[in-house]
C-alpha cells in the first residue's frame, strides 16, 4: 500500500492551495534536492492527484485540495471519537477491526482509499481528496433482524444533510446509492456483525463524490456525478460534520420506530418512483415498474399484470430499462 510519509504529506499541505510553487522553493521548505522533490511529486501522483508541472514556474494541483482537519472535527463532533488517516486500506475494514475499541458514533475518514469497496465487492474508485470517505460504527441492541432497511436511513439522512448545505436535488437509488440527475454520486455500505441474542455491531461507509481528478474519471465503469456538480464545496470539514449530525440523529430514530418511519421520505426522495425498470436476481430479470418501498423498506414493484411484488435482500440490483 502506499504510504503518505511526513515528507509527502508536509509536500501535499504546501500544494494544496493550488498555487504554483518551484522546485528549489519546495526542496528548501522541505530539505531534500530538486530532484527528490520531482521523485516524491510522481508518487503523489499515485493517489489520484493532478499535479502540473511547468518549466519556471514549479508544481501546482489542478485544483486547490481541502483536507480534513481531524482536530477540528473531535472537537465538533466530541464526544464521538474521530480519526482521520491519510491514505487507507479500507475505512470500513479498518473500524470492523477496531469494534471492541468503539463506541457508538465513532467515526473514521480518509482521503484515500486503496482497497475500497461497493456493494457485492465491486472495487471503489477513490482518490485522494476528490471524495468524502467515512466510516460510522453504530450498535444495535436489539440485534441483527433490527437492522433491516438501515441502509436506506443512512441515504435519507445524508441527503438532508446536503440539503442543508446548500446541495439540493440529490435523490436515492433502492438501497443504498445516491444520485444526481440520473448518474451515481454516493455509495453507502453497511456491514454488520453479531451473534444470536446479542447487539447488532454495524460499520456503515459511505465515498461520496466531491470533485474527481480528470486523471481519474476514467477508471470509473458506470454513469457518476460529483457534488461540484451543484456548486462550489466550500468546506468540507463543515460538511462532515453535517453529515454526521444528520446520520446520528436519524439513527436514533430508527432504532426507536425503524424504517416505516421513513417510509413517506424515502418514497419522495426516490429516483425511480414511478418508473420503468428491472429487477436482477442472479440470472433472472423481472420488468416492471418501480413503486417506492414498503413499511420494511422492501422495494415494491408493480408488474405489467398489477401485481406488485416485494423485494428484500442483498443479492439484488435495480437497473433502469434501457441500460445494463
Amino acid at each position: 500500500m502506499f504510504e503518505l510519509t511526513p515528507l509527502r504529506e508536509s509536500l501535499l499541505r504546501m500544494l494544496a492551495d493550488g498555487q504554483f510553487h518551484s522546485g528549489e522553493q519546495l526542496g528548501e521548505a522541505l530539505s531534500v534536492s530538486r530532484a527528490a522533490v520531482s521523485k516524491h511529486v510522481q508518487a503523489l501522483k499515485g493517489l489520484g492527484l493532478d499535479v502540473y508541472s511547468v518549466s519556471g514556474k514549479g508544481y501546482r494541483l489542478a485544483v486547490p485540495l481541502q483536507l480534513l482537519d481531524e482536530t477540528l472535527l473531535c472537537q465538533a463532533l466530541a464526544p464521538s471519537r474521530v480519526e482521520v488517516v491519510p491514505v487507507i486500506g479500507s475505512t470500513n475494514q479498518y473500524w470492523l477491526e477496531s469494534i471492541p475499541q468503539l463506541a457508538k458514533g465513532d467515526l473514521c475518514l480518509a482521503e484515500c482509499q486503496t482497497a475500497g469497496r461497493g456493494r457485492r465487492g465491486r472495487h471503489w474508485v477513490s482518490p485522494f481528496g476528490g471524495q468524502l470517505i467515512l466510516s460510522l460504527y453504530w450498535r444495535l441492541e436489539q440485534g441483527m433482524a433490527a437492522a433491516m432497511g438501515l441502509s436506506l436511513v443512512v441515504g435519507i439522512a445524508v441527503v438532508e444533510a446536503l440539503a442543508e448545505q446548500g446541495f439540493d436535488g440529490v435523490q436515492l437509488k433502492w438501497p443504498n446509492d445516491l444520485y444526481l440527475n440520473g448518474r451515481k454520486l454516493a455509495g453507502i455500505l453497511v456491514e454488520m456483525s453479531g451473534t444470536a441474542g446479542g447487539p447488532c455491531h454495524l460499520v456503515i461507509g459511505m465515498g461520496l463524490n466531491l470533485l474527481l481528478p480528470k486523471s481519474e474519471q476514467e477508471r470509473i465503469d458506470q454513469p457518476w456525478a460529483e457534488l461540484a456538480d451543484l456548486g462550489e464545496i466550500a468546506d468540507r470539514n463543515a460538511l462532515v460534520v453535517a453529515l454526521v449530525g444528520y446520520l446520528h440523529r436519524y439513527l436514533a430514530l430508527f432504532e426507536r420506530e425503524g424504517i416505516a418511519a421513513f417510509r413517506e421520505q424515502w418514497n419522495r426522495l426516490d429516483y425511480f418512483n414511478g418508473k420503468p425498470v428491472r429487477v436482477l436476481m442472479g440470472e433472472q430479470e423481472i420488468h416492471g415498474r418501480a413503486r417506492g418501498i414498503d413499511d420494511q423498506g422492501a422495494l415494491l414493484l408493480e408488474l405489467d399484470t398489477g401485481e406488485v411484488r416485494h423485494f428484500l435482500g442483498g443479492e439484488i440490483s435495480l437497473r433502469p430499462q434501457d441500460r445494463d
